[in-house]
């Protein structure tokens, strides 16, 4: 199982704008605070160009597959709804 491309997209903006301090790049910060929310789903060109304002560029490319990252998923993923939440309480 691998990472979803919208939680993948939401991570890097939010890394990106976090580790300079900025940058809209003249998206409304509406806009900015329901992608790093992942109330909205964001396409690839804006990730882009939100990635490219904080000084940073945007690189694709595939992978073998973690099998370690794969197991934990599939163990979260096993448990219920109210089990991660509870699990995402504590660790907050």
């Amino acid at each position: 199982m691998a990472i979803p491309l919208q939680t993948a997209a939401i991570a890097l903006v939010h890394e990106a704008r976090g580790r300079t301090g900025l940058s809209q790049a003249g998206v409304p910060q509406s806009t900015v605070g329901r992608i790093e929310t992942g109330a909205r789903e964001p396409k690839v060109a804006l990730v882009e160009r939100l990635i490219r304002a904080a000084g940073f560029e945007l690189r694709v490319g595939l992978g073998e597959p973690d099998p370690q990252l794969d197991s934990r998923f599939e163990r979260t993923l096993r448990r219920s709804p109210r089990q991660r939440l509870a699990d995402a309480m504590r660790d907050a």
